[in-house]
C-alpha cells in the first residue's frame, strides 16, 4: 500500500488484482462468507436458469429484425447474446448486492481495519445490525439512480440497427461504472460519506474507477469465477478507498 500522505497512483487493474489477494487474508475469510454464499445461491442459479433459456430468447430476438437489416444477423446475434448476458448479470448482482449489503460493509469495515491498523469505532456484528436501516436507505439511493439510465439505455435496443449495435458498449460501460459506484461505496458508507458525495470523489479519478468497475463487470460474466467476484469487488475497493479516498473523506 502506498504511503497515507499521498494519493495512490495505482490503477484499477491493480486494485482488482488486490482483491483476489485481501480475500484469503486470515482474520478477514470469516467476513467473506456469507457475501460468498449469496452470490454462489443467487447469481449461480440464475446463470444455470439464464443459460437454459438463452436458445429460446435468441431466435425469438432475431426474428424482430426487419428484413433489410438481416445482412447484419452474423454481428448482431454474437451482440444480442453480450447485451442478454451484460443486463442479466449486473440485475442479479445488484440483487444479491442488495441482499448482502450489510455483510457487505462488515467485511469493508474489518479489511479497512487491518489494512490501516485502526479499526472503525462500533465495528464488528452487533453495529452492522443497528446499521441495517441505514443501509438498506443507501441501496435504495443506488436503486434510484441506476433505474432511470438503465431505462433509458434499454429504450435503444428498440431501434432497429443501430440501437442493437451501439447498446451492448453502452451497457457494458454503464455496468463499468455502477459496478464501481457499488462496490466503492461500502468503504464510503462505513464512514457516512453521502451518495452524491462518493460520487464526486469517484469522478476524480474516473479512469482508474471505469478500469475496476469494467474488470468486475467482465468477471461477473464468466460461469464459476463470477460466484467469487462480490467479496473480491468489496476487498478491491477497500483497498482503493484506503489508498484514495480515506484521509479525505474519513469520519473523525
Amino acid at each position: 500500500m502506498p504511503a497515507e500522505n499521498s494519493v495512490s497512483s495505482f490503477n484499477g487493474i491493480h486494485y482488482f488484482a488486490e482483491g483476489w489477494k485481501l480475500v484469503r487474508l486470515p482474520g478477514i475469510r470469516r467476513y467473506v462468507i456469507i457475501p460468498l454464499l449469496v452470490n454462489i445461491l443467487l447469481l449461480g442459479g440464475a446463470f444455470i436458469w439464464l443459460f437454459k433459456r438463452l436458445g429460446l430468447w435468441i431466435p425469438q430476438f432475431m426474428a424482430h429484425i426487419p428484413d433489410w437489416l438481416q445482412w447484419l444477423s452474423y454481428l448482431l446475434w454474437p451482440l444480442t447474446v453480450i447485451s442478454i448476458v451484460l443486463i442479466f448479470s449486473y440485475f442479479f448482482s445488484t440483487i444479491a448486492n442488495l441482499i448482502a449489503a450489510p455483510f457487505c460493509g462488515l467485511l469493508a469495515e474489518q479489511l479497512e481495519g487491518r489494512l490501516t491498523g485502526n479499526p472503525l469505532p462500533d465495528s464488528g456484528w452487533v453495529a452492522m445490525l443497528k446499521d441495517v436501516p441505514r443501509i438498506m436507505k443507501r441501496e435504495i439511493q443506488k436503486l434510484g439512480y441506476y433505474l432511470p439510465r438503465a431505462f433509458g439505455l434499454l429504450l435503444l435496443h428498440f431501434i432497429p440497427g443501430f440501437g442493437q449495435t451501439v447498446a451492448p458498449l453502452l451497457w457494458f460501460l454503464f455496468s463499468a461504472w455502477m459496478l464501481s459506484v457499488q462496490y466503492c461505496d461500502y468503504p464510503f458508507d462505513n464512514h457516512k460519506v453521502s451518495f452524491a458525495r462518493m460520487r464526486s470523489a469517484l469522478r476524480q479519478h474516473k479512469t482508474a474507477n471505469m478500469q475496476f468497475g469494467a474488470l468486475v463487470s467482465l468477471f461477473t460474466m464468466i460461469p464459476i469465477v463470477n460466484l467469487a467476484i462480490m467479496p473480491v469487488a468489496v476487498c478491491g475497493a477497500t483497498a482503493m478507498w484506503v489508498d484514495r479516498y480515506r484521509l479525505q473523506h474519513q469520519r473523525h
